[in-house]
């Protein structure tokens, strides 16, 4: 039986580049938790934020973590708020081994410097947004994910390093 790879992290943090490599490396099914939702809502995240609001997202994405908590194989990008809530957490990481993507804020701005589809970051001034929300939920993601990787550099350098770690102690087979 194989176990999942659980992703998590701030958003921009490299989670679906990074799932994609893992997933092609260990030959298992890459699943962006965010492009689930949008595909059983048939709408986009940003449309889930402004049509049903922010408390139906955060309920969509524990309806996804039972749902994916059932397979096995799978390496799951989570959105940037799905391990906040502790009953998502708990469910996925019974299912696998969850790494926390590490990034700087300065990191996060760079990559997201050009991109208008995250909800929580359209405002006008993104790096106090960024800073503020990272202040907040890096303890969380500390306490949800077994492992934390440093998430610098490229997708392939971070795959790697998890790669690394799970060869350490082999859990998959």
């Amino acid at each position: 039986m194989k176990n999942n790879i659980i992703l998590c992290g701030f958003m921009g943090c490299g989670k679906s580049t990074v799932g994609k490599i893992l997933a092609e490396r260990l030959n298992f099914t890459f699943i962006d938790a965010d492009s689930f939702i949008e595909e059983r809502e048939n709408m986009t995240v940003s449309e889930i934020f402004s049509k049903k609001g922010e408390p139906y997202f955060r309920s969509a994405e524990t309806d996804v973590t039972e749902i994916l908590g059932k397979s096995n194989g799978l390496v799951i990008a989570t959105g940037g708020g799905m391990m906040l809530n502790p009953k998502n957490a708990e469910s996925l990481n019974k299912t696998g081994l969850s790494f926390w993507i590490k990034v700087t804020p300065e990191t996060v701005l760079q990559r997201l410097k050009n991109d208008t589809t995250r909800p929580l970051l359209q405002r006008e001034d993104k790096e106090t947004a960024v800073k503020e929300l990272m202040q907040l939920r890096e303890p969380i993601y500390a306490d949800a994910c077994r492992y934390h990787i440093d998430g610098e550099g490229t997708a392939l350098e971070v795959a790697e390093r998890i790669l690394e770690s799970i060869s350490s102690f082999d859990p998959i087979t």
